[in-house]
């Protein structure tokens, strides 16, 4: 009865997971519309070092069945061929693939949202779609977006896809940063629907803002700074008094955000951080960080180096019985939540090199604070003590 008692907390993360966490509904379908009625839809894509990714998404994107939309790339002074290989993408369905040579980073500017800036000032749709370079796009989802936008009489539509992740480090480390979002964000659609302007999120991945809201928020060159720049734009949105919705297009959205481990720890290091941090009320932020920190220890990484000393002849029979049951346990919600993520379940039996790689992300982002480094650029960002 007592190991029973000390495994609660691991059981209770299973049941968090079975009866609590909710992913948004999915997009409607596409609604058939004639292309003098479509309003025009100005796809902006900001891209910096994206030769790996930009031919694939641009193809995807203008493949789209939508019938009235143009493309506008902003190749943000990148160092290899993003610029040239976005050129020689074929327009497809779209009315035009304009690539656009961005101009140089004003001071205190962050890059994607100058990037951003840059593609709206060419868009011509009074629909804009800000999305990543590393996403693919399904014919019909350009056309679901707009029909759920109308549908959700929303200023912004946000749509969150699956996760694509190939390699071994992909696999065992994401899982474990979109298990603190899902904490944080436990019902996606419920809570941006909720009236406090804090609880906004948004997936900088796929973001459909009508022209008029976009504008009237002051654009990307509200959160010029801001490295969590769709968060901190769905708040502003929020705060405004407009409409913010997020869906699902699990089908029809896809992205790899990162390929390799230093990507992995690079990516996230510069943003998790100031990310949740910039979620919560400031009177709590302060406690927030070593109590985060604390429990992903505690919850999955304690157990199974417990466990390892009980098989070495430490702690007695308690030790072992107690450690092997929270570890069991720890192994079928990493490898339930893997599962949904679209891992192969067996990569759950990972979890504690998964949770070691979270936690060194965790205090690296900690221990560099305001200074924040991302494709060959070095940023000395406000503090989360100066925002609201």
């Amino acid at each position: 009865m007592t190991i029973l008692l000390l495994t609660l907390p691991w059981f209770a993360v299973l049941a968090f997971l079975l009866l609590v966490a909710r992913m948004p509904s999915e997009l409607p379908a596409a609604q058939p519309v004639r292309t003098a009625s479509a309003p025009m839809v100005s796809v902006i894509v900001p891209a910096r070092n994206e030769a790996l990714n930009i031919a694939r998404c641009l193809r995807s994107v203008a493949g789209s069945t939508y019938p009235s939309f143009e493309v506008v790339v902003v190749d943000d002074r990148s160092d290899d061929e993003t610029a040239g290989i976005a050129r020689a993408v074929e327009g497809g369905n779209a009315t035009r693939i304009q690539v656009i040579d961005g101009a140089e980073l004003p001071e205190g500017w962050l890059g994607k949202p100058w990037a951003c800036a840059q593609g709206a000032l060419a868009a011509r749709g009074e629909l804009l779609l800000f999305t990543d370079a590393d996403t693919v796009h399904g014919p019909d989802l350009l056309g679901r977006a707009v029909a759920g936008l109308g549908q959700e009489r929303a200023d912004l539509l946000s749509v969150m896809g699956r996760q694509l992740m190939e390699s071994f480090w992909e696999r065992v480390v994401q899982p474990q940063v979109f298990m603190v979002m899902l904490f944080r964000y436990p019902d996606f659609e419920s809570t941006v629907r909720a009236g406090h302007w804090r609880d906004a999120i948004a997936n900088g991945q796929y973001m459909l803002f009508t022209r008029a809201a976009y504008d009237a928020i002051g654009g990307h060159e509200a959160v010029y700074d801001e490295v969590v720049e769709d968060l901190a734009i769905a708040q502003l949105l929020k705060r405004s008094g407009l409409q913010l919705r997020i869906r699902s297009a699990d089908l029809d959205l896809a992205t790899r955000m990162y390929r390799s481990l230093r990507e992995l720890i690079d990516g996230w290091s510069k943003n998790l951080l100031i990310g949740g941090l910039q979620s919560l009320p400031p009177g709590v932020r302060r406690a927030a960080v070593p109590l985060a920190l604390l429990s992903g220890i505690v919850l999955w990484i304690v157990p199974p180096v417990m466990l390892a000393a009980a098989l070495a002849g430490v702690g007695g029979g308690r030790l072992l019985a107690w450690s092997a049951a929270t570890v069991g346990v720890s192994v079928i919600v990493w490898a339930l939540f893997s599962h949904r993520m679209g891992v192969p379940a067996r990569y759950g039996l990972a979890y504690p090199l998964g949770a070691a790689v979270g936690a060194y992300i965790f205090v690296r982002s900690w221990i560099r604070g305001r200074n924040v480094e991302w494709k060959g650029r070095r940023y000395r960002v406000r503090g989360v003590e100066e925002r609201a």
